[in-house]
């Protein structure tokens, strides 16, 4: 649904929900930084009587489908079952059954308790070999039942629709567009010459970043499950990755250090990585232009209406075109 916007999510139909939940808002609304979906943090007294923070999310009709969104949510509540530090939606009491999932003029939402905490530090040693040991006790559970609802992480079909969407974009300069074309089709050629099928698929949080990443005095907490999906493993661990080669080397081998106390690691899904981030970098561009026409998108991402940005991202794939043919990383443990 490219010509979607929120326009019609006022701040009175948001409270009016919340309260419809259960919960009653002793603050204003605090819109958190969040895109695809909208976000709001306030206060609100708890079960016991207490001022707590909490965060609304409002699902962007037409992305996901109710059974995929209810999906994130059992995934999360078999994380917490392990004690993985994750962030569950409320089980709304005023439901019955008790759902996670609630609907509003057309709006599907959620409640969380808020979990505040500063970005992961990828230098800190530590905490990068913590990152592992969440990440192996999580792919275990992933291991444990495929999505139904959630596509594959990549798939033909998805790539070529990106593909298209990028070259009918009217931001993309017409003096570009052979060059984009030029560019895109021997990348998404060398992504899709994987034989992906040889890989195991597991439920994966699909987005491991920093921004996703949580660190606190109790430790550190993964948040934001909006794009799990089936995938190979090495997905949730290549984002964390940075610098030259021999910088990446020691970063991979240190979150793994961490990840096999819980989880054993097929070290062919290093030759992997070059492929997700180049599938990575096509469809945030394609995310981009799908989302031009909701008002937040021009406002936050104006850059990518002005040619140096197309043609930084056409240098961007020459350079990931020369990486396929770069060996892959190499683990000095022999993993």
């Amino acid at each position: 649904m490219a010509d979607f916007s929120f326009q019609d999510l006022t701040p009175d139909l948001i409270l009016d929900a919340i309260e419809v939940a259960g919960l009653y808002p002793t603050s204003g609304l605090l819109a958190l930084n969040s895109y695809e979906n909208r976000v709001y943090q306030f206060l609100a007294e708890n079960s016991a009587g207490e001022v707590a923070r909490y965060v609304a999310k409002f699902y962007r009709p037409g992305r996901w489908s109710t059974d995929a969104i209810l999906e994130e949510h059992t995934f999360t509540y078999d994380l917490a079952a392990f004690e993985i530090p994750v962030v569950c939606p409320l089980r709304l009491p005023l439901e019955s059954p008790q759902t996670t999932l609630l609907e509003t003029h057309g709006y599907r939402f959620a409640l969380f308790p808020s979990v505040g905490g500063r970005a992961l530090e990828p230098e800190q040693w530590e905490q990068l070999e913590d990152l592992g040991r969440h990440l192996g006790r999580l792919h275990q559970v992933g291991k444990a039942q495929p999505f139904v609802h959630r596509p594959p992480l990549v798939s033909t079909e998805l790539l070529r629709q990106h593909q298209q969407t990028l070259l009918a974009c009217a931001l993309l300069p017409e003096s570009l567009k052979p060059a984009m074309a030029a560019i895109l089709e021997p990348v998404i050629a060398q992504i899709l010459k994987v034989d992906w099928s040889r890989y195991q698929h597991i439920r994966l949080h699909g987005d491991c970043h920093i921004g996703n990443l949580l660190w606190s005095d109790q430790g550190l907490t993964l948040v934001d499950f909006d794009d799990c999906r089936q995938g190979p493993a090495i997905q949730d661990l290549w984002m964390m990755l940075s610098g030259e080669r021999y910088q990446q080397e020691a970063q991979l081998e240190t979150l793994l250090a961490g990840y096999e106390e819980f989880c054993e690691f097929d070290p062919k899904e290093l030759a992997l990585i070059e492929p997700l981030r180049a599938f990575r970098i096509i469809q945030y561009m394609a995310w981009l232009a799908v989302r031009w026409s909701d008002p937040a998108f021009p406002r936050s991402f104006s850059w990518f209406a002005e040619p140096r940005y197309w043609e930084q991202q056409i240098l961007t794939l020459k350079e990931q075109l020369s990486a396929f043919a770069e060996p892959p990383l190499n683990l000095q443990s022999g993993l």
